[in-house]
């Protein structure tokens, strides 16, 4: 029989539907009905695409006798880390203070109102290399719950404790100068290994916002380090096994194994390829690179093809397990390739080529004689041509395999992300296919994850929104998103639904002292209110709200957003120096911030020469507006018309304009852009 997350909007959730684990959604009702039974709760966060989470259940919240005991002594609560970031961030919080690590599936015990004591991650079913058991562990939590309530209560107050006296303030700190940029790009100088192309460490995540980073300090100081640094991550992404060499997109991350190869975990995030594939055109329009626009392209193309939902949004994930010949689950089987099945595609000739240039080995460099695909060599033009034949005749093949479960749930910030990604990159390539998805996506967030509320959905499912408040990083990556889609357009109405956003920003996530949240001041109110400003899988609500808030105070003057992005990026100022890696896109907006950044306003057609230009311009963080009618849809162009009756750009730094020009090349060499027009 189902339990209660049956009807859940969550593909995760909906997973544990089925398991003789009685679960609660995370509500008022179960934390109630623990304080009526006196019992602890336990806490199991995880998402659909985490292969250890589905590990955890199959061999636990699958079994009866653990089960029974689970809904015996405990009340459980099962949450997607995706839909309700912010309680994830809070317990992931107190696990890491408790631990000194963390990760997924997250396990946690707590009192009736919601004190964590106990904390950990996956346990096993049974004792293995000095783990317990999730039995033992189950049985220890109950016995001292039982046996010893007053320490339980004392190191659950301590912990609250310890976790309120975290709040951050950087604001007074004032942006990062010069200065601090230039420690930041020498702290990953040191971190880089030329010769890889990788940051250095054995668990390789991409670096997306870093190498954005690395383009704007190039495009503003002609620092050909950071351009090299730039060019060479992004040359090892897409070279190795990261990258699906067959069907384009990345995986989550890419492990080095003590001999040698890079086993990607194979897992497929919209996020990652949402902001790689907008990291690839901008590399693309920094270098030519014709590897950098095929990367991006087919990128796009797979966030498009694999990930658009029926309502026009993107699904979160894909997931890294799936069947494999013999029926079984399991990881990487969708993706990994052996010379035989190679040979029973291609024939003999093509099979020996693609195995030389992927890298595929009789003794295989995954699992069970499979090898994972990545670019031995980059071969000359012909091979290249003949690799483009050989990937799509695979990537027929690879389709007629078990595809990998995906997570239908849209998440409001990372299709912002792919907002911005497909309408740059639709522009930039000529691909107005892919503009169109990006509005698309766009009319999605606006009429279910806004509707006729004042406030912003983080997620929906098959059209209808999942009722979770959303947090900063959903109002900054989504006003992003608008801002992104309203320079390729020349549709004013994104960016006055970006202005709402950011006024929603202004009102009830910052704090007296200008610090940010990651929850609305009238959100839910959990133990701690969360607040972490440093960059990880995706930009931090912190610095994508100081992103957006700079564009908009660009694009209209408001001081009250430029204030409000100075004060945000106090953070960028304080942990830049010390940790660039963990800071990408503060330290990317703080290059837009010493740029200016530019304002570009083209009196002219929509997608003209001008237009096209403008959008191509590489001054960090420059914003976008175009139209014939002057004023009409952006701030920038009232009072700027057409000069002599031709398309004119005017270049402005705080509304302080140079000369206007009719010139495509006299505005190249403006912002930044090109001047031969290629690019």
């Amino acid at each position: 029989m189902s339990n209660r997350l049956a009807h859940a909007t969550s593909p995760y959730l909906i997973q544990h539907a089925d398991n003789p684990v009685d679960w609660w959604p995370w509500e008022t009702a179960a934390f109630e009905e623990a304080r009526r039974r006196d019992v602890p709760v336990f806490l199991s966060v995880g998402y659909s695409s985490c292969h250890w989470c589905h590990v955890l259940a199959h061999e636990s919240f699958e079994d009866e006798e653990t089960a029974a005991f689970m809904n015996e002594h405990f009340v459980s609560v099962k949450v997607d880390r995706e839909e309700r970031p912010d309680i994830d961030a809070v317990y992931m919080e107190a696990l890491q203070a408790a631990t000194g690590q963390g990760g997924w599936p997250m396990s946690v015990f707590m009192t009736p109102d919601g004190r964590p004591f106990y904390f950990g991650t996956y346990f096993p079913p049974e004792p293995r290399h000095g783990s317990p058991s999730f039995m033992q562990v189950l049985e220890g939590v109950r016995a001292a719950w039982t046996g010893r309530p007053d320490e339980v209560a004392e190191v659950a107050e301590k912990i609250v404790r310890d976790l309120a006296g975290r709040q951050l303030d950087y604001a007074k700190a004032g942006p990062p100068r010069e200065a601090e940029l230039a420690q930041a790009l020498l702290g990953l100088t040191r971190e880089y290994d030329p010769a890889s192309g990788w940051f250095s460490g054995n668990t390789r995540f991409p670096p997306s916002m870093v190498v954005e980073f690395l383009l704007r300090h190039w495009a503003r100081t002609e620092s050909e380090g950071a351009r090299d640094m730039a060019d060479g991550l992004c040359r090892a992404m897409a070279e190795s096994s990261l990258f699906d060499q067959v069907g384009g997109g990345f995986h989550r991350y890419v492990l080095r194994r003590p001999d040698g190869p890079l086993i990607p975990h194979f897992e497929k995030m919209l996020y990652d390829n949402a902001l790689l594939c907008r990291v690839y055109a901008h590399l693309w329009r920094t270098t030519g690179s014709e590897e950098a626009r095929r990367v991006a392209l087919e990128t796009a193309d797979f966030m498009v093809r694999e990930l658009r939902t029926a309502e026009g949004g993107f699904a979160s994930a894909l997931d890294a397990d799936s069947e494999d010949g013999a029926g079984r689950h399991v990881e990487g089987a969708y993706y990994v390739w052996t010379p035989e099945q190679l040979r029973e595609v291609l024939g003999d000739q093509d099979a020996a080529f693609a195995a030389a240039y992927f890298d595929v080995t009789e003794e295989g460099t995954f699992e069970e004689g499979a090898s994972v695909l990545r670019l031995a060599r980059t071969g000359t033009g012909a091979d290249t041509d003949r690799a483009a034949d050989v990937r799509a005749k695979l990537l027929a093949a690879r389709e007629l395999r078990p595809r990998p479960g995906r997570d239908d749930k849209v998440v409001a910030a990372w299709n912002g992300l792919a907002i911005a990604a497909l309408a740059e990159t639709g522009a930039y390539f000529d691909r107005p296919d892919l503009v169109e998805r990006a509005t698309e996506a766009a009319d999605l967030l606006v009429r279910v994850h806004m509707g006729d509320a004042a406030r912003l959905d983080r997620t929906s499912k098959d059209g209808r929104g999942g009722g979770h408040a959303g947090v900063l990083e959903d109002y900054g990556d989504v006003a992003e998103g608008f801002l992104a889609l309203a320079a390729v357009t020349g549709e004013g109405v994104w960016l006055e639904f970006a202005g709402f956003l950011l006024d929603i920003v202004l009102q009830h996530f910052t704090g007296e002292g200008g610090q940010l949240y990651d929850t609305a001041d009238d959100a839910e109110q959990l133990i701690r209110r969360p607040q972490d400003p440093t960059d990880s899988a995706t930009p931090a609500g912190w610095t994508a709200a100081a992103g957006a808030l700079l564009s908009y105070a660009a694009h209209t003057g408001s001081e009250a957003h430029r204030a409000a992005a100075e004060g945000a990026l106090g953070v960028v100022k304080a942990l830049g120096p010390r940790v660039p890696r963990f800071i990408g896109w503060g330290l990317a907006v703080a290059e837009a911030l010493l740029d200016g950044p530019r304002e570009v306003a083209v009196a002219g057609p929509v997608g003209g020469e001008l237009h096209r230009t403008a959008l191509l311009g590489r001054a960090p963080g420059a914003v976008v507006a175009a139209g014939e009618m002057a004023g009409a849809e952006f701030p920038l162009l009232a009072d700027r018309p057409m000069v002599g009756g031709a398309p004119t750009a005017y270049v402005c730094r705080h509304f302080v304009c140079d000369a206007p020009t009719t010139d495509p090349r006299e505005l190249a060499r403006s912002i930044g852009a090109d001047p031969s027009g290629d690019r």
